[in-house]
């Protein structure tokens, strides 16, 4: 075990989103198992905590919530409780688009598509710190996965950047919320990550063309790796960012800086 310099030993961290060994969340997973903490990990049904059994260790403690029903959302504190009886902190990392009707336009998005993605990529954020409010400790660390820019209309990414736009706004509210409520010192943050080569990224339509521009918008010359944005998440997640707070911290390896980039316009312009 690594030395315990975040103080997350023992400290119980409620993970979302894992889906493989290439999601973000694992990622995080990973850091938690170095530095001694007791993950829970929430699936969406028991499908896919199957199919994650050999990945997270047969003794690892793990239930099953849809955040698209209530009952399972009402239900999620007592299956903790067979865990735990204080949570110290959680990760949000889960999102969803479903394009019913193929990529569109975005004046074209289909209304149920996107209601279905805010529910489940944003509002379920908002859901799960009201359900386990109860069981937060008083200085939990609430963090989400977000995106490095929402102002950056990519086409292949759609009605999402939207979507994140208010899982940002929402960092916020939270964590007012939170204080005023709940406890002075629970804190809600998010990573915006920039490009990453996941499972749920390779689903994206071109996605693939806006990682290698990646690789060269960055300063370094090398994408973002996965580990990148999972240890500021760690961090955020540790009494040590104590004083951060309703923040989204960009990970990107420096590319919002270098859109401009000499050897970019070069290509293009010759």
């Amino acid at each position: 075990m690594a030395s315990d310099y975040l103080h997350l030993e023992g400290k119980c961290i409620v993970l979302t989103g894992v889906a493989n060994r290439r999601s973000v969340a694992w990622a995080v997973a990973q850091e938690l198992q170095q530095l001694g903490a007791k993950i829970i990990y929430v699936f969406r049904d028991n499908d896919l905590l199957e199919k994650n059994r050999a990945l997270i260790g047969n003794e690892a403690a793990a239930v099953t919530c849809n955040v698209e029903d209530e009952a399972e959302m009402a239900a999620l504190p007592g299956k903790l409780a067979q865990f735990t009886s204080v949570i110290n902190g959680f990760v949000h990392s889960i999102a969803f688009a479903n394009y019913s009707q193929g990529l569109k336009p975005f004046h074209a998005t289909v209304k149920q598509d996107f209601l279905q993605a805010v529910d489940i990529s944003c509002f379920s954020l908002v859901a799960f710190c009201d359900c386990l409010k109860g069981m937060f400790a008083p200085d939990a660390s609430i963090v989400a996965m977000s995106i490095s820019s929402t102002r950056i209309a990519s086409e292949n990414y759609g009605y999402m950047g939207p979507v994140k736009a208010a899982l940002d706004a929402t960092i916020a509210f939270l964590a007012k919320s939170l204080s005023q409520n709940v406890s002075p010192d629970i804190r809600v943050n998010a990573v915006g990550a920039g490009l990453l080569r996941t499972s749920a990224s390779a689903g994206i339509p071109g996605y693939i063309d806006a990682y290698l521009f990646a690789e060269k918008a960055i300063p370094r010359k090398r994408a973002l790796e996965t580990k990148e944005p999972a240890r500021v998440l760690t961090f955020l997640l540790s009494p040590m960012s104590s004083g951060i707070n309703a923040q989204v911290i960009t990970v990107d390896a420096g590319m919002g800086i270098n859109f401009f980039d000499k050897e970019i316009i070069h290509k293009v312009t010759h």
